[in-house]
């Protein structure tokens, strides 16, 4: 697996089998890893980071779901036990409305049956809403909701490096599909519209490529789902 570097801050590495894409972001003694895959290959992702010493002098982590699906949420314990055995601080972060599926292991929502695998559920500690400010060393993300793909996807926001973290609410010339619970077509369109407003660089999906063209990704995604009306 090769690690592919985002300066000054940012390292992705492509989901495996199933996985959701995953990210490390770190600034100082801080880190944050923005989704988890499925758990089945997390020690892979570790391996990476440790390898290329992305980790170096860590002594707190916040893992972040974009959304509740357990392609992105499947990893969360494996992760958080790993660090928390190093004596490295943990915390798990989602919009509220991801945090009330995960502390419930509302299978409705999360799909692990899908996948064949069971979801434990876990506390989140920070409960996020639209607006607010997620901290790492001296970065700080701008949260946005952007439901459509489900009811609690966000995105995150680096507005100096004008990073996207785009989870499955926008991809690579097309979008996440809205045929899952809580699932909404216009929720999704309304998000758009939202997400049309930033200044982006690179847009940093859940699964798939780097976005490097965000406004003519964005026209092309916008013209793809009239096709839908």
């Amino acid at each position: 697996m090769i690690p592919i570097e985002i300066p000054p801050n940012t390292v992705m590495l492509k989901g495996l089998g199933w996985d959701s894409n995953i990210y490390l972001v770190k600034d100082e003694n801080e880190a944050l890893i923005i989704d988890t895959g499925t758990g089945v290959y997390w020690h892979k992702y570790i391996d990476v980071w440790l390898n290329e010493n992305y980790l170096k002098d860590v002594e707190k982590i916040t893992i972040f779901n974009t959304h509740e699906h357990f392609d992105h949420v499947g990893g969360n314990l494996a992760f958080g036990r790993y660090f928390e055995e190093r004596g490295i601080e943990v915390y798990f972060a989602a919009h509220k409305y991801t945090a009330e599926a995960l502390e419930s292991g509302d299978d409705y929502v999360i799909l692990s049956f899908y996948h064949g695998r069971n979801y434990i559920p876990h506390e989140v500690h920070l409960k996020l809403s639209d607006g607010d400010i997620l901290q790492v060393g001296n970065l700080e993300l701008i949260v946005i909701h952007t439901p459509g793909h489900t009811g609690g996807s966000t995105c995150l926001y680096e507005p100096k490096e004008k990073l996207l973290f785009t989870g499955d609410t926008i991809f690579n010339r097309t979008v996440g599909r809205t045929d899952f619970p809580t699932g909404s077509l216009e929720m999704l369109k309304k998000s758009l519209q939202k997400l049309e407003k930033l200044d982006v660089y690179l847009g940093l999906p859940g699964h798939g490529r780097v976005i490097k063209s965000w406004k003519e990704n964005l026209e092309y995604v916008k013209h793809l789902l009239e096709d839908f009306e």
